[in-house]
């Protein structure tokens, strides 16, 4: 779902799905196992509220390992959706590229953010990435966007990080955002 129409340079909270808005299912691929974390929702809604784009970024390799098809990943992205509400993401982004692949929009690779940003007008030194892995902060910094470490899914056991903030789930990830980076639009 891309904008019709010419947009002004807005700023975006790109979020990460496994372990950052729903709990971590290794390859999940049953949407009855789909379970958000606390507070998703309402985090998700105050940064809407206060201007920010929303766009899901994530890696699916159990497509390319063979271990997810892609009827199963949209089976479990539509259930997604309707935990979250209608209306909550402005856009998804799915790179279904292994970790050997040389593909440019897996995270780290900031090509779906870069792809995003193009698609939505998206400023990205105004822009945060929230998610649970190294590889989703040092995507956030290769695109020049800011980042924030949660300590949900994989973040739990992360010992150190290169996140310009550490959070103990999104709505503190959230809350730090909309305390610290008040929107300025730039015209």
């Amino acid at each position: 779902m891309k904008p019709t129409a010419v947009l002004p340079l807005q700023s975006a909270v790109f979020v990460d799905r496994d372990g950052t808005l729903i709990e971590e299912v290794h390859y999940c691929r049953e949407p009855e196992k789909v379970r958000l974390f606390d507070g998703v929702p309402e985090a998700l809604t105050r940064l809407r509220d206060a201007g920010y784009r929303i766009i899901l970024v994530t890696n699916q390799s159990g497509i390319a390992r063979g271990k997810i098809t892609l009827s199963e990943y949209d089976a479990v992205h539509s259930r997604l959706l309707s935990l979250l509400g209608p209306n909550l993401l402005d856009a998804a982004y799915m790179c279904p590229d292994g970790p050997e692949s040389s593909s440019q929009r897996r995270k780290p690779a900031p090509g779906m953010l870069l792809e995003a940003a193009a698609d939505w007008n998206v400023e990205l030194s105004t822009s945060f990435i929230i998610g649970d892995k190294e590889a989703d902060i040092e995507c956030g910094h290769r695109a020049g966007s800011r980042s924030i470490l949660v300590r949900t899914g994989y973040g739990a056991s992360q010992i150190a990080s290169k996140a310009n903030f550490v959070a103990q789930h999104l709505p503190a990830a959230a809350e730090w955002i909309l305390r610290n980076h008040p929107l300025n639009f730039i015209a």
